[in-house]
């Protein structure tokens, strides 16, 4: 493997890795506004003390998974002088601003207002508390915003001009709301809502299981089952507009997801194959006639450019084919679950302290608890793998802006951030696990009402 192929894996697997957390806290912190809003506006006394157990144990969630992806946002940024000074010698005038914006608006609002969220329950009023916790959640939505408006410049740019070789910013604001962006921007805050669902469902779903649930527990496992249900359709349908967006700008990436080698006209949808680049064909190919026309054009008889359109400017297939297939099937296999259970939350009731969920719904929630993940790093991937091979889509191609380091450095760089992001997501998993079977331990700075519930023990 050459120095562009490990510099490539080196920083995917460090976006893989960072993209993980704020796909949880983005969401998360809007939850918790909403946990605050309901304890808050609670009729009695008991809804609010599990109100306040639920917003007790995800804050902590919010706390561990937040610090995570600032440490590892770092390091995925020094990549961009480490390995790819080429990019910010090039596009630095546009990146660097846009990324500025993000930390003097967006992490500036969140590090102004976390300590007050997560340490200052008992020592600012309810309104002041409130206010925190709402001024965190925009910070975290302000922050995709920015981040994603440079990622969808990157995959659509406009706005631009090139003086000398290195690109500058003719108009802000069509640089900022690029033709993808608004697509891009709405797929990944749905996306956010349907991972941090799916987390408080699952683990929530674990605690009944393991018999260490409260309150707390039954009220995030109602509310999360409702949020999914109702972003999943919603994330179907922008996925359509993103898809015919993509057909429009990024014609050689929709042609690598559905296989389209030749440009015909009546494409047929591949459900499923294998990618034969050398033979440039689909083998064991199962597919829909036409199918393929009708949901990227809706026209049946619409042509589609094949691969052969563009010779050296095509991804590599497999991967991209590979991934759209995989966040797809969890998007429909989280339609499922979370539409079976909603039914099933409507039909039983939502009596308070008592789940409406059979055994095995329970079992299924806890084994879709990171289905998120799954389908956000399968469909960054196909966002990313299909970009290639250029890093600033037509304009800038990957092989140029490549540092020329030795092979055996990136490598043994790779090995070492691989070896350190298993160990943390490892350890991130099993604090989780830990912290669902231990609710409401009292430590200094728990909310009264979870104090409440620990018992108290004498001296030994």
């Amino acid at each position: 493997m050459d120095t562009l192929l490990l510099s490539r894996l080196q920083f995917g697997a460090n976006i893989s890795f960072h993209i993980l957390f704020p796909t949880i806290t983005i969401a998360l912190c809007w939850f918790l506004v909403y946990f605050r809003l309901r304890h808050d506006a609670a009729p009695d006394r008991a809804a609010a003390q599990e109100w306040e157990e639920a917003y007790y144990l995800w804050t902590k969630v919010f706390a561990l998974s937040f610090a995570i992806g600032v440490v590892s946002g770092i390091t995925m940024s020094f990549q961009f002088g480490t390995n790819w000074p080429g990019f910010m010698e090039r596009a630095g005038n546009i990146a660097g601003p846009l990324l500025g914006y993000e930390v003097l608006t967006a992490f500036f609002l969140e590090a102004t207002f976390l300590g007050i969220m997560l340490f200052g329950r008992n020592k600012v009023s309810p309104r002041m508390h409130l206010l925190a916790t709402l001024m965190v959640a925009a910070g975290t939505t302000l922050s995709a915003f920015w981040i994603l408006s440079l990622n969808s410049w990157m995959q659509t740019p406009q706005g631009h001009e090139m003086i000398d070789g290195k690109l500058h910013a003719a108009s802000w604001l069509e640089v900022i709301f690029n033709p993808s962006f608004p697509y891009r921007l709405a797929h990944k805050l749905l996306a956010s809502t349907l991972t941090a669902s799916f987390l408080i469902a699952g683990l929530s779903a674990w605690q009944l299981l393991r018999g260490t649930a409260n309150g707390g527990t039954h009220r995030a496992l109602r509310s999360a089952v409702v949020a999914a249900a109702l972003a999943i359709p919603v994330q179907i349908f922008v996925g359509d507009l993103h898809g015919l967006n993509t057909l429009e700008h990024q014609p050689a990436k929709i042609a690598a997801i559905e296989g389209v080698w030749h440009t015909e006209k009546g494409v047929a949808l591949t459900l499923f194959g294998w990618p034969n680049e050398q033979e440039r064909r689909t083998d064991y190919a199962i597919q829909v006639p036409k199918l393929a026309s009708l949901i990227l054009a809706h026209d049946a008889d619409a042509e589609l450019k094949g691969l052969d359109e563009f010779p050296d400017a095509h991804p590599p297939v497999a991967p991209v084919f590979w991934s759209f297939r995989v966040m797809v099937g969890m998007g429909l296999l989280m339609l499922a679950v979370s539409w079976s259970c909603a039914w099933t939350l409507w039909r039983r009731g939502t009596a308070a302290g008592a789940s409406p969920f059979a055994h095995w719904q329970l079992r299924l929630l806890a084994a879709m608890t990171f289905s998120g993940w799954v389908a956000t790093l399968a469909g960054w991937w196909v966002t990313e793998i299909g970009r290639q091979p250029f890093l600033v889509y037509g304009i800038l191609r990957t092989a140029d802006l490549v540092a020329d380091h030795p092979p055996q450095m990136v490598l043994a760089t790779l090995v070492a951030y691989l070896a350190v992001y298993a160990f943390l997501l490892v350890a991130y998993v099993l604090v989780l696990m830990y912290m669902a079977a231990h609710p409401a331990q009292a430590t200094p700075e728990t909310p009264q009402s979870a104090k409440a519930a620990t018992p108290v023990r004498g001296p030994a």
